[in-house]
C-alpha cells in the first residue's frame, strides 16, 4: 500500500523510508491524480484539523477516495466533544490514576507524539490515548481534585511542539511510519431497550409526532421497549441497548455525540457516526460519487484557487452548497456572475471548500428510502410552490414551505433510478439512507445521499404503512442479534 504524509510544510517531514511520499495538503486536495490512486494510507500531519479546514478536508476526502486516513474525520470530531472524551477515557481511569500518582502539582500536561511520550513512564498512558483518538500530536491537560481528571484534550500542530521535544518526535515518527500495522480500537456488540433521540426544538425534524408514536407502538409489538430521549439525556444512553436517531444530524450537534458514544459502548445504532460524517458533508459526497462513477449534475469542488474557472464548467444559473447544508439550509442559487462571486466569497469564509453544481430544474425529485441495502419506500417530492427547491424556508405561509409528495410502490420506480439509489447507498455502508435523484432528459442523476431521512406519518408510509416502521426496527434488532 502506498503511504503519503500530507502536511502544510512538506519540507519538515523528510524520511528515508521506503514507499512513503511527503506532499502538501493543497496538492492532495486539488491534484486530480490523488482521487484515482487506489490502496493508499494517508498520514495527515496538517497544522489545523478544525471543522472545514484543510486538515479536516484531507481526512474527509481520503475516506471519500477509499484511502485509509490517520486521523480519520471521526477521530478529529471526537476531540471536539469533551463530554465524549471523558466517557471514552473512563474505561482507563485506573491507568490515569496510577501513571500520575507521584505528581505533586495539581495540574499536568501530557504531550503524545505518534502514541508516545518523551518520558518512558508515560508510555502506557500515551498508548491508550492514541488507540482511542489516533491523532499524531495530542495534548491532554489534567487537573487534580480528589483524583486526576481530564480537563481538556486537543490535537496540536508541529509548531506547538517544544524545541526540546523535536528530536524525540522525529525518532517517534520514523518508528511510526516504519510500522506495517496500526492499532485500531475494537468495538463491542450488545443487546434490547431502544432509545429514540428527538430534539423538541428541531426546526426540521425527520419524523413527525404521529410517526414517533408509530415507532413506539410497533416496537412494543416486536418486544422492543422504546422510549423518546432528548439531547440532555446523553448520560442515560448507557442504560439502553439500541439508539435510533430522529433529530437532525450534523457533525457539530448532539446527534453525533450520541452516535459516537453508542458506537464506543457497543450499542446498536441507526445511524452510524460514519454515516453522519459522510452524508453531512457535500464535499465528501461529491468526491465519493465521482469516484464511484455515479452520475450527478456537473459538480465542482470550489476553493480559493479555482473560483474563476467554475462557471465555465457548470454554467449559470448554478447551485452553491455549503458542505454541511441540510434540508436546503445553506444552499444558494447564483443567477449572475457577480451574484456567484459574492456568494462564493461569502461561503468560503466559513469553509475552505464548497460545492458548485449545475442547475438542473425538474418538477420533482425521487426519494428512495434504503435500509441496509434494501429499498423500503419510494416517494416523489415536488418543488415548493413557486420555488426551485423542495423546501422554501422563506415562504410566508407555513404550508408553502415544502412541496407535495406522492408515495409509490417500489416496483413503480424506474429500474435505472432504483439501481442508482442502491449503488449510491453502498458508498456509505450499511444504514438508513434517503437517496435523492432527478431525472432530466431521461437521465437519472444523484442530487443527495441523506443519512437520517424523513419518515413522516402520512408521507413516506403512505403506500406501505406499518411495514416502513417494521423494516427499520427489524434492522436494529438484527444489529442486536
Amino acid at each position: 500500500m502506498n503511504k503519503y504524509i500530507v502536511a502544510n510544510q512538506p519540507e519538515k517531514w523528510l524520511f528515508s523510508i521506503d514507499n512513503i511520499t511527503v506532499i502538501s495538503s493543497q496538492e492532495y486536495l486539488t491534484n486530480p491524480k490523488y482521487s484515482t490512486i487506489k490502496k493508499a494510507r494517508i498520514f495527515n500531519l496538517c497544522k489545523n484539523y478544525s471543522y472545514q479546514s484543510k486538515g479536516y478536508y484531507v481526512s474527509l476526502l481520503a475516506e471519500a477516495r477509499g484511502h485509509l486516513a490517520v486521523p480519520t474525520v471521526k477521530n478529529i470530531v471526537d476531540l471536539k466533544t469533551l463530554k465524549l472524551v471523558k466517557i471514552v477515557s473512563e474505561e482507563f481511569d485506573d491507568e490515569i490514576q496510577q501513571s500520575l500518582k507521584n505528581i505533586k502539582s495539581r495540574s499536568f500536561t501530557l504531550s503524545i507524539y505518534f502514541g508516545q511520550n518523551v518520558a518512558q513512564k508515560y508510555k502506557g498512558l500515551s498508548s491508550l490515548f492514541y488507540k482511542h483518538f489516533q491523532v499524531p500530536f495530542l495534548r491532554v491537560n489534567f487537573n487534580f481534585n480528589n483524583k486526576w481528571n481530564i480537563q481538556g484534550i486537543k490535537a496540536i500542530s508541529e509548531s506547538e511542539i517544544p524545541n526540546e521535544h523535536l528530536e524525540s518526535v522525529y525518532e517517534f515518527a520514523n518508528q511510526y511510519f516504519s510500522k506495517k500495522r496500526y492499532d485500531t480500537p475494537k468495538l463491542a456488540k450488545s443487546d434490547f431497550d431502544l432509545a429514540i433521540l428527538v430534539d423538541p426544538n428541531d426546526p426540521a425534524p425527520p419524523s413527525n409526532a404521529k410517526a414517533l408514536k408509530k415507532f413506539i407502538d410497533i416496537a412494543e409489538k416486536m418486544n422492543i421497549y422504546a422510549e423518546i430521549i432528548e439531547p440532555k439525556d446523553l448520560s442515560r444512553l448507557s442504560s439502553f441497548d439500541a439508539l435510533f436517531i430522529r433529530q437532525s444530524t450534523e457533525v457539530n450537534n448532539e446527534a453525533y455525540a450520541f452516535a459516537r458514544k453508542a458506537q464506543q459502548e457497543g450499542i446498536a445504532i441507526i445511524d452510524y457516526p460514519d454515516a453522519i460524517l459522510k452524508c453531512c458533508n457535500k464535499v465528501f459526497m461529491a468526491e465519493a460519487l465521482n469516484n464511484a462513477n455515479i452520475a450527478t449534475p456537473k459538480t465542482i469542488i470550489v476553493h480559493r484557487d479555482n473560483i474563476g474557472d467554475v462557471l465555465n464548467k457548470v454554467g449559470l444559473p448554478c447551485v452553491l452548497k455549503a458542505p454541511d447544508s441540510t434540508f436546503s439550509f445553506g444552499v444558494k442559487k447564483a443567477k449572475t456572475e457577480s451574484e456567484y462571486t459574492d456568494l462564493v466569497n461569502e461561503m468560503l469564509k466559513e469553509s475552505d471548500l464548497i460545492i458548485a453544481q449545475e442547475f438542473c430544474p425538474s418538477d420533482y425529485d425521487w426519494r428512495i428510502g434504503i435500509i441496509d441495502d434494501k429499498p423500503f419506500f419510494a416517494c416523489k417530492y415536488y418543488m415548493a410552490k413557486g420555488h426551485w427547491q423542495i423546501y422554501n424556508w422563506n415562504a410566508k405561509k407555513k404550508k408553502e414551505q415544502d412541496g407535495d409528495a406522492d408515495c409509490l410502490p417500489i416496483e413503480k420506480v424506474p429500474k435505472k433510478v432504483l439501481d442508482m439509489a442502491l449503488k449510491s447507498a453502498r458508498i456509505m455502508g450499511k444504514g438508513l439512507y434517503g437517496i435523492d435523484i432527478k431525472v432530466v432528459n431521461n437521465k437519472p442523476m444523484v442530487i443527495e445521499i441523506n443519512d437520517n431521512p424523513n419518515v413522516d406519518f402520512g408521507v413516506e408510509d403512505a403506500f406501505y404503512g406499518d411495514v416502513v416502521y417494521t423494516e427499520i426496527l427489524s434492522a436494529l434488532k438484527k444489529r442486536l442479534e
